[in-house]
């Protein structure tokens, strides 16, 4: 494509100076205008990173990141290691730097409003510390939910979860989280949640402007908030609308598909990418138009055999849609 990009740029400015060979033969000239109307020049676009978890068995960064690349991943979550680590830490870092992948995300999977006042404490604590652990590795985010009200499941639905106290609280949290740890290199985010806030691209900018911190940013999930059949048969204006919006503070991506289960009431599942119904052409697009190369991460598949369908076929849109990763 960039062949086609080169020639085509060349072709145009001669024409346009009208200072092209007088020696061009007309085979050539038609060819060129031909190809100009197959291969119209597009945009300049961010190279995209991708990653997802891997299955190798080992402790070895070195290896870790190579196995990264062999898989033609750009991007990696963070190897496992404690933040008093500093020596395997720094390794993590220089051996994937020189594999040129880099790392999207550390987990902080707690609920910062857990019923329990003990056990929000404690919660905090975790994510304060993978915070910590995020700016110590470089990684690009470190990534929660806003937490739930539900006593029963940390994720789950509750009828306050979309109250102004649940947005007060959720203020108050990433507000502690970031001043506590004063990120250098990475920024703490939340993931959009379709019965939790934020649930929408407006909602995520009115935490953003209340949190107002430099150490806040977005992690979008675009499955999360496909809460309604409009949007299930409709993700591209939901894709767009989510980047177009949040595009300047957005870290990190997830990447899955929905499929919509027919039963008596709304029922999407969680499926293999190219299984569903989520517009990848889309989604791969707008990550590409952004200035910055958040990674496009693969998550909740069962086996090495499914992140393995799961990326040929992103792999394929990409192809499609003429976005190059990383």
């Amino acid at each position: 494509m960039f062949i086609y990009w080169f020639y085509l740029r060349h072709l145009r400015i001669e024409f346009a100076t009208k200072n092209y060979n007088a020696g061009m033969t007309r085979r050539t000239l038609v060819g060129g205008l031909a190809l100009a109307a197959a291969f119209p020049v597009a945009a300049k676009s961010t190279l995209v990173r991708f990653g997802g978890p891997i299955f190798l068995k080992s402790d070895d960064p070195a290896e870790l990141a190579k196995e990264h690349r062999r898989l033609g991943y750009s991007a990696a979550y963070c190897p496992a290691v404690s933040i008093k680590d500093t020596p395997k830490i720094k390794a993590i870092e220089k051996a994937f730097l020189s594999e040129n992948v880099v790392i999207a995300e550390v987990g902080a999977w707690k609920n910062m409003l857990d019923p329990d006042p003990a056990t929000r404490q404690a919660n905090m604590e975790y994510v304060t510390e993978r915070m910590a652990l995020a700016d110590e590795v470089g990684a690009r985010c470190c990534v929660d939910i806003a937490g739930s009200y539900n006593p029963k499941v940390w994720y789950g639905p509750h009828k306050d979860n979309l109250s102004a106290k649940f947005f007060d609280a959720t203020v108050e949290n990433v507000r502690k989280v970031v001043d506590a740890v004063k990120p250098r290199r990475t920024k703490f985010t939340i993931e959009m949640m379709g019965w939790n806030l934020p649930d929408t691209p407006d909602s995520y900018l009115r935490l953003i402007k209340a949190v107002d911190r430099s150490g806040f940013g977005v992690h979008i999930d675009i499955c999360n908030i496909i809460n309604n059949p409009a949007k299930f048969y409709d993700s591209r204006a939901v894709i767009v609308e989510s980047f177009q919006k949040l595009g300047p503070w957005i870290m990190s991506c997830h990447a899955k598909d929905l499929a919509f289960l027919p039963e008596m009431n709304v029922h999407f599942a969680e499926v293999i990418p190219g299984r569903g119904e989520l517009d990848y052409g889309a989604y791969l697009t707008e990550l590409a138009k952004l200035p910055h190369d958040a990674p496009l991460m693969l998550e909740h598949l069962k086996s090495s055999d499914e992140y393995d369908e799961g990326r040929a076929f992103i792999q394929k849109v990409a192809k499609q849609v003429g976005v190059m990763f990383a």
